[in-house]
Formats: structure tokens, sequence, C-alpha cells
């Protein structure tokens, strides 16, 4: 067998598995407050983005890995592998795709990039995948095709902790914003094909997590649910609270928590929340 190097970016989160594995490497997204820069992970961690960003007076900012950052990356992966797959999230939300395309242009060893249409632990899962149908002896082709078919499962079902920021990192009109501040909508927002879209809006809080867990149940009638992922920022007891409904209701079926990255926590706000599966 090939030795593959798999690659992912910081928007993943990496869980126990994802850290000890050694063939398993993250390139750090670019966060900005102010002046600063920091590499999301390296030189700030999730804990550290909390806490300046309720300090700072200026909403953060970020930025995707050079094409530069992931030639390094690429050709000191050369030098003990033989293949590099590079999982990174939604090339609609992010030109991290890209920079890792044109890097592979560049270096000596082949290099697959994928776009996983996803965010977040999804992503994670995603790369988790990947490795298991190799070890269990699936050829590369057959492993990154399998990627792309899964890109394509997955649901994504978010409410958005501000407005504010998604409104400022421009990924949410000035219209949009000013009906949910004024009306005190609660917009759910999914991601589809990689994009952004509103699903749905209700007036409060509760109703719109009841409405995703009405699109969970839909989802589950009529198709197989391996996994489910609650994604929080911190608001730990409100996620810790929907983890343990999901799993009185879905009793076979894996449920677990999992943290927003620094990346996307910028854009989302500290107290997004959403659920997210992959119909298989």
């Amino acid at each position: 067998m090939e030795k593959i190097a798999w690659v992912t970016d910081s928007t993943a989160f990496l869980d126990e598995v994802l850290t000890n594995h050694p063939d398993v490497y993250s390139i750090p997204m670019v966060v900005y407050f102010e002046e600063e820069e920091y590499l999301d992970g390296v030189t700030l961690s999730l804990e550290d983005f909390y806490t300046k960003l309720a300090a700072s007076p200026t909403p953060p900012k970020t930025s995707q890995p050079s094409v530069g950052a992931f030639v390094e990356l690429y050709n000191k992966l050369a030098e003990t592998y033989d293949r590099i797959i590079s999982i990174h999230l939604s090339s609609h939300l992010s030109g991290t795709v890209s920079s890792s395309m044109q890097a592979g242009d560049i270096v000596d060893i082949p290099v697959h990039t994928v776009d996983s249409k996803v965010i977040s632990f999804p992503l994670s899962a995603m790369v988790k995948r990947g490795i298991e149908l190799y070890e269990a002896g699936k050829t590369h082709e057959e492993v990154i095709s399998h990627l792309n078919e899964l890109s394509d499962k997955c649901e994504i079902y978010v409410l958005i902790g501000s407005l504010e920021q998604l409104h400022r990192s421009g990924r949410m009109s000035g219209v949009q914003k000013l009906l949910g501040s004024l009306l005190q909508i609660k917009p759910i927002i999914k991601i589809e094909e990689g994009k952004l879209s509103v699903s749905e809006k209700v007036r409060t809080e509760k109703k719109a997590l009841a409405k995703i867990t009405d699109y969970l149940a839909d989802a589950f009638a009529t198709s197989t649910i391996k996994e489910l992922f609650v994604l929080h920022g911190t608001n730990l007891e409100q996620a810790h609270e929907l983890v343990e409904e999901l799993r009185e209701k879905y009793p076979n079926i894996p449920v677990n928590g999992f943290p927003l990255s620094t990346a996307i926590a910028v854009h989302a706000g500290v107290n997004t929340i959403g659920i997210c599966w992959f119909k298989e």
C-alpha cells in the first residue's frame, strides 16, 4: 500500500482519533484581530479567541491558508509519503480548496484535493471515513470517489449566534440582518451544495430548534443515518441538553457534541448551535 498523508484545515475539529493519527495534518486558517495576525490552533487557541472576541471593539476576520503555506506543507510531506489526500471546507465559503489545488500543481507529490462542501465536524468525519476506507483496502481512487459522493449527502442546519457577525463577515446581506434584528426572527441557516441559505425563518430559538429536529425526523424516515453531530459555540449547557434529547429520541444512533472551530466562530458567533448528519 502507498503511504498516504491526510490533510485538512483548522475549520475541522480534530477529535482524539484524528489528533493522535500519525498521518493526519491540519493547515491553519489565518485569524486577524485588528492589526494582529494569528494562526488558528497554532498561535491562537479556541479559548484565547473567545477571550479576545469579548474584549475587541473590532470584529475579527479570517483568511484562507496561502498557496505558499500549502506548498511548504506538501513538500515536507513528500519526504515521507507517496500521495496526499487533502480534504477542506466548502469552496463556496473559502478559497482554501483553490489554494490546495494550486499548490498541488506545483509540488512533485500527487495531491488530490476534495471539496467537502461542509464545515466543522462533518469535515472531520469525512477525513475519518477516508482513512477507514483506505485502511480497509480501498484504492485511493475509490476513497476519493466515495468522499465526493459523501459531500452531497450531508445536511447541516444551524442557528447563528450573531447575525451581526455573520453580516460583518459578508455572509449575510444587510436586509436579512435588519429583518432578523427588527422582527426578532431566527433564521435557520442550511448549508446546501456547500452554500449558505436560509431554510426557514421562525420567531423563537425554541421553535427553530424544534423545526431542525423535524428536518432530522424526515431524514431519518427516508434514509440511513449512522451518526448525529451537534455543533456549538460557548453555549455548552444548551448543546448538552440537545445531545441528551437526541440520544433519547434516537437511541441506536451515536450523538455527540463538537465545538465550532475558531474560523467558523468568527463568522457565526459564540452562541451558534446546529445539528448535522449524513444521509446514506
